[in-house]
């Protein structure tokens, strides 16, 4: 059972459903088993530490699967320079089918990419930044709605409205991000313009994803409700689950003078890396969407992909008939 999109076509995969770049657990591990379920696996370059520790990770990928596969690179000013051409460099030279963008404009990155014939996907918050990003030459639209884990932009528009409103404005193929996780979102997103989905958050609950099993089973554990979003009064607004650190951090930002240097360390990357190692989550921060009050299993990547895109299927054959 197939879906015949354009982004199944541009990707050259089985199936409409793309793998979000996941700090953490874009690793070899998750991002074949996405990739043999028909889907696109995305690796996370800055996960892997260096540009050679990419391209040993893009060689292990190789590795496990066949199939086509993906490099998330996020370009964010940083207080210690990212080696970035040296990322973008060993991305190239691993030979992957897609990049995905995410951060700033890829601007500076593009004519190498594209030179190479990998196809960009850029992710974007707003139909304006995916207006510029289509401009700028990129592939590929991969628009987050409000309800997404990471980062939502600012203007806190949800997939139902910003999905179609991206559509009405773009040409080039768009995968919808936010919320998805099911059959029911697939189908939902193809009917609002998109040609393919993005999850990030389902991924994470999967036998596959590199977690503890105890930070895996909060996702299943969890629901719609139990998300904070951090960093609201610095402009950079992120939704992670709630826990007793996010706890913190909303409370210690809603001071008048707050900066981020009150939360610096409760929201160390290398804080909640550990915190997914040892499966305490307490011990750092954990990224997650409002998805979660959809995941209700812990299942094997294949068996996800497949059983999506089945009920995505089921849904629009049982669509009433218009006369």
């Amino acid at each position: 059972m197939r879906l015949k999109t354009r982004i199944t076509e541009l990707l050259g995969i089985e199936h409409p459903v793309v793998m979000g770049g996941l700090t953490f657990y874009g690793r070899a591990e998750l991002a074949s088993a996405v990739s043999n379920a028909g889907a696109l696996g995305m690796l996370t370059a800055l996960t892997a530490g260096s540009p050679e520790g990419l391209s040993r990770e893009i060689a292990r990928c190789r590795d496990m699967t066949d199939k086509p596969f993906g490099v998330n690179l996020t370009l964010l000013p940083t207080i210690n320079p990212i080696p970035y051409d040296e990322y973008r460099d060993a991305i190239i030279e691993g030979g992957v089918v897609a990049v995905e963008t995410a951060g700033r404009a890829p601007t500076d990155h593009l004519p190498q990419l594209k030179g190479a014939g990998i196809k960009v996907i850029h992710k974007c918050a707003s139909v304006r930044h995916a207006v510029s990003a289509e401009k700028m030459g990129v592939d590929v639209i991969s628009i987050d709605g409000f309800e997404c884990a990471g980062h939502p932009g600012e203007d806190d528009v949800g997939g139902l409205v910003l999905i179609p409103a991206t559509a009405d404005r773009i040409r080039i193929p768009m995968i919808a991000s936010g919320g998805f996780g099911d059959g029911r979102g697939l189908a939902a997103a193809l009917m609002l313009g998109a040609e393919g989905i993005n999850m990030g958050t389902r991924f994470c609950a999967t036998q596959e994803a590199p977690a503890h099993p105890d930070i895996k089973r909060l996702y299943v554990d969890k629901d719609e409700r139990d998300t904070n979003l951090i960093f609201r009064r610095l402009r950079n607004t992120a939704r992670v689950m709630k826990t007793s650190v996010s706890d913190e951090v909303v409370e210690r930002l809603a001071h008048p003078d707050a900066t981020f240097a009150d939360v610096a360390e409760l929201v160390a990357g290398t804080r909640g890396r550990q915190a997914l190692v040892d499966g305490n989550a307490d011990g750092g921060i954990i990224w997650a969407g409002q998805v979660m009050g959809l995941i209700h299993d812990l299942p094997k990547c294949d068996a996800l992909v497949g059983r999506i895109v089945r009920d995505a299927c089921d849904l629009m054959r049982r669509c009433p008939v218009v006369e």
